[in-house]
Formats: structure tokens, C-alpha cells, sequence
């Protein structure tokens, strides 16, 4: 049955169909048995082949009828029983009944033209051949018309809401996805920026100092920083598939002062400065004040990793202020490359209502990001 309204376009569900076909059936069963033995029986039998002509069509075929044929069949057998008409006549109803369906699968034009053919059917019957009730069978056949319309107009506004609950999940699963991506990539960035501070030392210490003591220490710390970024990346591809991901908490505020000394450790000469209640952030915006300042000091690492950096963290009753410099060298200026590191930083601002500014300030190259106390980025 699905397939077959498929295939016709009817977008109703399918026991719509059903119940007309299945009232139309037995409106007409009682049609005609109140019409034995006054009405000649070829009339009879002409009416009924006429009325069942839709579902003949749907045996033969498959596939449902046609609107049009459907329509005429039961327009035709009307109109044949009404020339012998009866008190009370259940034949009339049949026009309400195809003016629904009409109204409800069929095109416009055709039907409001099932509609006035019907109008016209029952006006003639009560001219000519003495129809009783004309009246209210006309305003029943209006009536039906109209209810098919509200059906219809419903139908469509069904559709049409269901295809924007899909257009917003999938905008859903897209913002996810890219939430997940720079999770990803602050990740491994800041993690393989240090790992290869590390390499370098343990070369150093190896080639120039032939210290194996200090170049195994160093290789640990690196192998110890990769193993924690592989749980980090973990705990986040994770999200994509559900799967439980460890009870370790995301980075808050007051995991920068670890992040800095992890990349003080691994040979960058970094100082670290904050005044204020940096526990008092909230979870949100913590997490993005940590990630940027993650990504910035990666990016120092990747570009200048002889410079000196600095991080400050000021906590106010206004907001919270995290700024991230360094000095440029004339030879190799900082300069942001054509990565996601910065568009992600501003992606995480933007998320936090927060202020991004990144750039060349005079001879430092300067990461500034002010969260404002709203419910966005205040303490829970």
C-alpha cells in the first residue's frame, strides 16, 4: 500500500486511503441494496462496476488509480442511482465522500471540479427526479471539501516541519563535529609541539653534551606527554561514537598553570602570571580559556620557540582576561599560517560571547581574549 502511494505521489499516510475506500465500499453496498427490486438491475449492476472501478484498477495493476478515474467511477454511479432516489438516500453521501478525497490527494483544479460536478449532480436530482434533502446533502459535500483542504494544508505543514527538524540536527551533528575537530586539534598540536621540544633536547644533549642521563629523562617526559595526549584524543573521538570515554575531567582555568610549567619543562621559556579567583570560572569557559591558551603556546612553539612567552590570567568581577605574547624576530616574523589554530581560537571566543584579538603588537606577537561574566562564560 506504501509503495503504491508512492509511486502515485499521494504524500498521506496510507490508512487514509484505506478508510475512504473502505466507507466508499460500504456507502455503496448500502446504496444499492436499497435500490433491489425498485431500480432495473442493469442500472444496478452498471453502478456498482462504475463505483468499483478504482479498486478493479488496483487488483489488475498494483498500483492505484488514477484521481480522475476514481472520481468519474463514483460521480457516474451516483448519478445513475440517483435516478431512482430514496428517503433517506445514502447514495448522496458518496459525493461527500469523493469530494474529500478529491480535496485531500487530487490536484486543485480537478478538484473543485469533482466538487461542482457533485454540486451539480444532486441539484438536477432534486429538479428532476424528486431528491429529498438536497439542501443538506450540498452543504455535507461543501463541508467535506473544505475539511480536505485543512487536512491537506496540515499534511503539508507536517512535511515541511519535519524537514527543518532535520535541517537543524543535521546543523547539530555539524557544530558537534567541528566542536569534536578542534578538541582534536588543540589536542594533538599543543601535545606534538611539546613532544618535539622534547626530541630536540634529547638530541642535544645526546650530539653536543653526550649526556644519556639527561637525554633519557627528556625522551620520558616526551613519551609521557604523548601517552596523556593519546587519552586526551581518546576521550574525545569518543563523542563521535558514544562509547564511554573515562571519568577524567576536560581542562578548567586553573589547569593553565600545568600547561605552562609542562611546556617550561619541555624548553620553552615561558612565565606564567594571574591575579584573582581563576578556581571561580566556570566549566565553559575555563575549557576554552585553556584550549586557547593551549593553541597559543603551540603556535610559539611552532614558530618561535627561542622566543620568551608570556601568560597572564586576570580574573575580575567584569570578566576574565587571558593574553599570550611573545617577541618577534625581525628574521622570522610570526606570522599564522593557513591551519585552524586561530580560526578555531575564534570559534571558542565566539562561543564564549568573549573578545578575540590576535595579532602583531609592536615587536610581540599578542593573543588577547577578555569572557564577559554572562551565563555564558561565568561560574556555574
Amino acid at each position: 500500500m506504501e509503495r503504491s502511494l508512492a509511486r502515485a505521489g499521494i504524500a498521506v499516510p496510507w490508512w487514509i486511503p484505506v478508510s475512504m475506500a473502505t466507507v466508499g465500499m460500504l456507502l455503496t453496498i448500502v446504496a444499492l441494496a436499497q435500490r433491489i427490486g425498485t431500480a432495473p438491475g442493469p442500472l444496478l449492476v452498471l453502478a456498482a462496476l462504475c463505483a468499483a472501478a478504482s479498486l478493479l484498477y488496483w487488483l489488475a495493476t498494483g498500483a492505484f488509480a488514477p484521481s480522475w478515474l476514481k472520481s468519474a467511477g463514483l460521480l457516474i454511479a451516483v448519478a445513475l442511482l440517483l435516478i431512482r432516489p430514496m428517503v433517506p438516500d445514502f447514495a448522496p453521501i458518496l459525493l461527500a465522500l469523493v469530494a474529500a478525497e478529491a480535496g485531500t490527494i487530487a490536484g486543485t483544479v480537478l478538484a473543485v471540479v469533482v466538487t461542482a460536478t457533485g454540486v451539480v449532480i444532486l441539484i438536477v436530482a432534486g429538479v428532476w427526479f424528486g431528491l429529498v434533502g438536497v439542501p443538506a446533502y450540498l452543504a455535507a459535500v461543501v463541508l467535506s471539501y473544505a475539511a480536505a483542504l485543512l487536512l491537506r494544508w496540515y499534511i503539508r505543514a507536517l512535511a515541511a516541519e519535519r524537514g527543518n527538524q532535520q535541517a537543524v540536527r543535521e546543523q547539530a551533528i555539524l557544530a558537534e563535529r567541528q566542536r569534536i575537530a578542534r578538541e582534536v586539534h588543540d589536542v594533538v598540536a599543543h601535545s606534538l609541539s611539546i613532544t618535539l621540544l622534547h626530541l630536540t633536547g634529547a638530541r642535544r644533549a645526546l650530539q653536543q653534551d653526550r649526556d644519556v642521563d639527561d637525554a633519557v629523562e627528556v625522551l620520558t617526559e616526551a613519551e609521557r606527554v604523548g601517552r596523556a595526549a593519546m587519552a586526551d584524543v581518546r576521550r574525545t573521538v569518543g563523542l563521535l561514537s558514544g562509547a564511554s570515554t573515562g571519568t577524567a575531567p576536560l581542562p578548567r582555568a586553573d589547569d593553565i598553570a600545568d600547561l605552562v610549567e609542562q611546556t617550561r619543562s619541555a624548553g620553552l621559556n615561558v612565565c606564567y602570571e594571574h591575579t584573582g579567583d581563576v578556581a571561580g570560572i566556570g566549566a565553559s569557559a575555563g575549557l576554552g580559556l585553556y584550549r586557547i591558551a593551549q593553541e597559543s603556546l603551540a603556535n610559539i612553539v611552532k614558530h618561535a620557540p627561542e622566543a620568551v612567552a608570556e601568560v597572564r590570567l586576570v580574573v575580575e568581577l567584569t570578566g576574565t582576561r587571558l593574553t599570550v605574547r611573545n617577541r618577534r624576530f625581525p628574521a622570522g616574523p610570526h606570522q599564522p599560517g593557513p591551519g585552524s589554530g586561530l580560526p578555531g581560537m575564534a570559534s571558542r571566543a565566539a562561543a564564549l560571547g568573549a573578545q578575540l584579538r590576535a595579532g602583531p603588537v609592536g615587536e610581540h606577537w599578542e593573543v588577547d581574549v577578555t569572557v564577559p561574566n554572562t551565563p555564558a562564560g561565568a561560574a556555574s
